[in-house]
C-alpha cells in the first residue's frame, strides 16, 4: 500500500462559548489562559449581509465564523478554496421544530426553517456569501463526522493537488431528538489542508489508515480541551487542535480518529519550526 503524502495544515480556527476563536483555544490548550466567563454568545459572521445575518440559524453563524477564520490565516481567496463542511447532525434544533410542527400543524412550517434544515445549509451560505465557485461537499458520519470529514479533504487535497477548506461544527439537541442523541453544545473547527508548505504552514501531517486501532478517539490531554470532550461530536477534532496550540517544532503522539469500529484514521503532526 503506498504511503498518503505528507500534507500541510494552515489557519486552524475553533469557536465555543468558552474558547471563543483560535486564540483563546491555543492558550487555553497551553495551560496559558482560562476559559471565558461568562461564556461567549454566538458569534455575527461577516461573510453574510446583516438581514441574512440575523437569520441565520446557530450552525451556519459558527461554521462560517470558523470558515473565515481559517481562510484568514491561510492568506487564500475564499472564492478560489474548495471547502468540505461535516456535522454529525446539522441542526437540531431546527430539526426538533421540522418534526414538531409536521406532528401537530404542516401548514404553519416556515418556509425559512426548511430552507435552513438541509444538511448542506452551512456550506451553501458560505459558496454565496464568498462566491465560492469551487468543489463544495456536506459530509455526515454521525459519531465520527469529524474524522470523515478530515479524510475527505486529505484525500481532495492529495488527489487534486489543492488546498482544500474542512469545517466541522455541531450544534445542542433540542427536544424529543435528546432521547436519541447526545449533543450539548456548540463547537465549531476550521483549518485548510494545503499539498505543499507556504509561510502559513502550522504544521506538517502525515495521515494513514489503520485497522488496529482502538474503538475511541484519542482523549484530549488539558484541562481545558476536557471540559468540552462531550459537548458535540467535534469533541473529536480536540486532541488534534491541541496538537497544533503546541510550541513551533514540538512533536506529537499519534493521534486515532475512529472512522468505524475497525477502521481510524491516524495522524501524526509536527507543528512546523
Amino acid at each position: 500500500m503506498n504511503t498518503p503524502p505528507t500534507l500541510y495544515i494552515e489557519g486552524p480556527a475553533f469557536w465555543t462559548p468558552t474558547l471563543p476563536g483560535w486564540d483563546a483555544a491555543r492558550a487555553a490548550f497551553r495551560g496559558e489562559g482560562a476559559l471565558a466567563d461568562p461564556p461567549a454568545k454566538r458569534p455575527s459572521p461577516q461573510v453574510l449581509a446583516p438581514a441574512e445575518r440575523r437569520r441565520a440559524p446557530d450552525t451556519v453563524a459558527l461554521a462560517l465564523e470558523v470558515a473565515a477564520a481559517a481562510i484568514a490565516g491561510a492568506d487564500r481567496p475564499a472564492a478560489d478554496v474548495p471547502c468540505v463542511f461535516t456535522s454529525a447532525h446539522g441542526d437540531l434544533s431546527i430539526n426538533d421544530y421540522m418534526c414538531s410542527t409536521l406532528a401537530g400543524d404542516p401548514k404553519m412550517l416556515s418556509p425559512t426553517k426548511f430552507h435552513n434544515s438541509v444538511h448542506n445549509a452551512a456550506v451553501g451560505y458560505w459558496t454565496i456569501g464568498t462566491g465560492c465557485m469551487a468543489a463544495s461537499n456536506a459530509v455526515s458520519a454521525y459519531g465520527h463526522s469529524f474524522a470523515a470529514g478530515l479524510l475527505e479533504a486529505a484525500v481532495q487535497c492529495a488527489a487534486d493537488q489543492t488546498p482544500v477548506l474542512l469545517v466541522g461544527y455541531d450544534a445542542p439537541t433540542v427536544g424529543a431528538l435528546a432521547s436519541v442523541t447526545d449533543s450539548r453544545g456548540l463547537l465549531a473547527v476550521a483549518l485548510v489542508i494545503a499539498p505543499e508548505r507556504t509561510a502559513r504552514t502550522v504544521a506538517s501531517l502525515d495521515w494513514s489508515l489503520v485497522g488496529d486501532a482502538p474503538g475511541t478517539a484519542t482523549a484530549p490531554r488539558s484541562a481545558a480541551a476536557a471540559t468540552l470532550k462531550d459537548i458535540n461530536p467535534m469533541a473529536d477534532a480536540l486532541p488534534l487542535f491541541e496538537a497544533l496550540a503546541q510550541a513551533p517544532g514540538s512533536a506529537n503522539a499519534p493521534i486515532d480518529l475512529p472512522l468505524s469500529a475497525a477502521l481510524a484514521l491516524r495522524l501524526r503532526l509536527q507543528a512546523a519550526g
